[in-house]
């Protein structure tokens, strides 16, 4: 079966809990989740919920727990908290949980940043993987690494990975 015949298996519609990690951010700053929410919906996915969380590794872990084990939502999708300062811990609090690793997501979003921005793209640890069945993106906090994670990687394959981890 060729990719094509794979992707072509996958949901219409993919539903996502997006998860803003940011002891800073307010509904009225939070650019990143919104546009998130923004180009999920404008690629015919839906949004089963959203929110805005400290970035407190045990508060995040929480949050994802939870909307694990929500049967109405298939993926989750963080923003901030995965670089390397002090207070970045979203990483530890996803990584610490995934089952099944996508390395391939990492890796492929900082030679997509490297394009963008540079040297600079190797400090930041977006991570993608499973857990109970769920699929988790962990998206660094810019606006623009949202929008280019989304665009180039996320929404392209998001039906397919979806198929995959239901098999």
């Amino acid at each position: 079966m060729s990719h094509q015949e794979h992707k072509a298996h996958g949901p219409a519609s993919v539903a996502c809990f997006v998860l803003t990690v940011s002891d800073t951010r307010t509904p009225d700053t939070d650019t990143s989740g919104r546009a998130i929410r923004e180009l999920l919906a404008a690629a015919g996915h839906s949004v089963t919920a959203h929110a805005i969380v400290r970035d407190d590794p045990a508060q995040v872990r929480d949050q994802v727990l939870a909307h694990c084990r929500d049967a109405a939502t298939q993926v989750i999708i963080t923003t901030g908290g995965t670089g390397i300062t002090s207070r970045d811990g979203t990483y530890e609090a996803v990584d610490g949980l995934l089952e099944k690793r996508l390395n391939g997501f990492g890796e492929l979003f900082r030679v997509l940043s490297f394009q963008e921005i540079g040297s600079a793209a190797m400090m930041s640890r977006a991570t993608a993987g499973t857990v109970e069945g769920k699929v988790i993106f962990a998206l660094p906090g810019s606006e623009n690494a949202v929008r280019l994670a989304m665009t180039r990687l996320i929404i392209p394959e998001l039906a397919h990975v979806v198929q995959q981890v239901s098999k």
